[in-house]
């Protein structure tokens, strides 16, 4: 098994990414590894041949501004003040694969939470990222 010297970690920003954040960092700890912090903006969905352009623009703007001191404040909590932050915008599914790729990350670690009934067929992130991922993927299991 390869060390993992490279690790990205993905965060919603929800309370459960100081969870998911430990769980990297204990991983870390053990390859020596350096950490990435990663959140992912969705687009916000535009009125085809609206004028709500200049809002939208705005608002995700606003979004990425908010996200990226949140991520901050999360990095400063976790201890990992000196890691790469990054906040990017687009597909959460695409953006993660593609930084990793970029990245040439040897583990991606993302929270997971349990399913069940009909959210078992929806197509969730972990589940994209687990098989689209060009290295390893930790899904920290999160409680309901």
């Amino acid at each position: 098994m390869a060390d993992y010297k490279k690790i990205l970690l993905v965060v919603d920003l929800s309370a459960d990414s100081d969870s998911i954040g430990a769980r990297a960092k204990a991983i870390a700890k053990c390859y020596g590894s350096h950490i990435e912090l990663l959140h992912v903006v969705e687009y916000v969905p535009l009125e085809p041949m609206g004028e709500t352009l200049m809002p939208a623009v705005q608002i995700e703007g606003d979004l990425v501004k908010r996200a990226t001191a949140k991520l901050a404040d999360l990095a400063q909590r976790l201890q990992l003040d000196n890691c790469v932050q990054r906040v990017a915008t687009g597909s959460i599914k695409a953006e993660i694969i593609r930084i990793a790729q970029e990245q040439k990350v040897d583990l991606i670690v993302l929270g997971s939470r349990e399913r069940h009934g009909v959210a078992i067929l929806v197509n969730f992130t972990e589940d994209t990222v687990l098989h689209a991922a060009p290295c390893d993927v930790l899904a920290v299991r999160l409680p309901k």
